[in-house]
């Protein structure tokens, strides 16, 4: 599938079935996630796996947004390995674990793995639950799995503001 293909049809997954996502598929997704670029290059993302029944209960603790997922990653950043702008000191991490969870989620729909991103958990819980070291910022839970046969496109989905109210050139 081309990479516009893959953005226009990929859409948010909220039921999957009760299916492990394969080893070799999942090092594709990470691979993914692993060449996808940061600033400077610093490579600050750190991405847990989270495919253990005993690791998705915990996770289940602190989002009611899993839709029973049977895998998720937890995009984290490692603030001590951030690039920094010098004009007003704005880290890059929370846009490099972006950038790396958007590689892995096209990445995942184009290996026929359905996903939601999550930005609604408490990072501190999430922290604590894991045990991620002070450094580590949650920044994006990306649930996957297998898509379940009945599970549907949201029907907003493809209500798409026209691009002239996002896209401006020399003025706003």
């Amino acid at each position: 599938m081309e990479l516009y293909e893959v953005m226009k049809n990929r859409f948010s997954v909220r039921k999957f079935k009760n299916e492990k996502i394969s080893e070799e598929i999942l090092s594709e997704i990470l691979a993914a996630g692993h060449i996808a670029p940061t600033a400077c290059n610093f490579q600050p993302q750190k991405t847990l796996v989270i495919d253990g029944e005993e690791e998705l209960l915990k996770l289940r603790s602190c989002t009611s947004y899993h839709f029973n997922a049977p895998c998720a990653l937890l995009i984290c950043y490692d603030e001590n390995e951030c690039w920094t702008r010098p004009f007003d000191g704005q880290e890059s991490g929370h846009i490099d674990a972006s950038i790396v969870t958007t590689h892995m989620m096209l990445r995942a729909f184009e290996l026929g793995v359905g996903s939601t991103w999550v930005m609604y958990f408490e990072p501190e819980k999430v922290s604590e639950k894991f045990n991620l070291p002070k450094n580590y910022i949650p920044t994006a839970l990306l649930v996957m799995g297998y898509p379940a046969d009945d599970a549907q496109i949201n029907p907003k989905h493809k209500n798409k503001r026209p691009i002239s109210e996002t896209v401006f050139r020399n003025k706003f």
